[in-house]
């Protein structure tokens, strides 16, 4: 019976060790989660703040990519079945345009399909999914009106101009409302977002801004960059001006007062949330894109400041863009400084430190 009773209680405690290890992390994530829900950003400029232990942990290059081909990727969307929609550059902003952009699929497995293939001398820059599973991209076709805009990825693998931009237009980053009914583009050469039904229309100016304009005398002008549609908000940032901004949509749907959410991150590009209902951002610093500033991926916090995260101590090389799945991060790099190291990166989010010394 003595024996008895000691094997029921080590079960006992090895299911209850099992429980603990495959609970902990969970439980650890919410408890972020609920530190870092809504709260109202403030316009204060950010600072590096030190932390420790490492907030990415595991890094791991998850894809190569042949960067002489014009396999530099751009942006990056996570879709349900785990797979990542890259968009493919074609050729770097600073570099000869000899081939055409792509718009690629990796499956979890590692498989990559080519979805789309663009023209040479344009670049296929933000992509985002709609929850039918449409997938939209920006072309962004310098001087061509037949060819720069958005487009639409049905299920048939038909792609589709939804949305006709100017000639002069630089359509970037993309994101949908939470009804699934708009589309907003991010335009990083005149300063606009533009908005325009899915289902395709008429563009319309939702917002124009000097906040969301280009800096004229930088090497490479861009403006509003970076676009995600976030607990009533438009967040968009701007590469040459190196802010993030929030911009709340009202009832009407129209543009809000503009928020200065976070200044001082050169060459700040694309960005995901660490949660549905967080307001901590992950964004990429794109420096070496042109030589403006440091690569790295930094946390910016509700109220404005921030902390690197990742380097290119971590291999960063050109970050463009993240996302968030779960625990899990994703990073594309571009590739841009020699020996043009382009690929796409995962690591796993560290919540707790993430949130260690930061200010809510």
């Amino acid at each position: 019976m003595q024996q008895q009773r000691q094997q029921t209680a080590r079960r006992s405690a090895s299911s209850a060790r099992r429980f603990l290890k495959k609970n902990v992390g969970i439980a650890l994530a919410v408890t972020a989660t609920a530190a870092v829900l809504v709260s109202a950003p403030s316009a204060s400029a950010g600072t590096g703040q030190s932390y420790s232990g490492s907030v990415v942990t595991d890094v791991r290059t998850a894809a190569t990519f042949d960067y002489a081909a014009g396999e530099i990727p751009e942006n990056i969307t996570v879709n349900p079945d785990g797979s990542v929609t890259l968009s493919m550059l074609g050729s770097c902003a600073v570099c000869q345009r000899t081939h055409g952009p792509e718009l690629m699929r990796i499956s979890a497995s590692g498989r990559r399909t080519v979805l789309v293939t663009g023209q040479v001398g344009e670049a296929i820059s933000g992509n985002t999914r709609g929850d039918d599973g449409t997938v939209y991209y920006s072309v962004w076709a310098p001087g061509n009106a037949a060819r720069n805009g958005v487009y639409a990825l049905g299920q048939d693998g038909t792609p589709q101009r939804i949305a006709a931009l100017p000639a002069d237009a630089g359509p970037n980053g993309l994101a949908i409302d939470p009804a699934g009914r708009t589309l907003y583009i991010a335009d990083s050469l005149k300063g606009v977002i533009w908005s325009v039904p899915v289902s395709g229309g008429s563009v319309t100016p939702w917002l124009t801004d000097a906040a969301l304009a280009p800096v004229p005398t930088e090497a490479l002008p861009i403006g509003a960059n970076g676009l995600r549609f976030h607990n009533g908000a438009l967040w968009v940032s701007n590469f040459n001006k190196g802010t993030l901004l929030r911009v709340p949509v009202t009832g009407t749907g129209a543009a809000g007062p503009i928020r200065l959410v976070a200044g001082g991150l050169p060459n700040i590009d694309d960005l995901s949330f660490l949660t549905p209902r967080s307001d901590v951002v992950l964004a990429a610093q794109n420096g070496s894109s042109s030589q403006n500033g440091p690569d790295r991926i930094v946390a910016i916090y509700p109220d404005g400041t921030y902390k690197p995260v990742l380097t290119s101590a971590d291999g960063l090389a050109s970050p463009s863009a993240t996302a968030v799945r779960g625990n899990r991060l994703y990073i594309t790099d571009g590739g841009v400084p020699e020996p043009h190291d382009a690929k796409l990166q995962t690591g796993r989010i560290n919540f707790a430190a993430l949130l260690a010394n930061a200010a809510h």
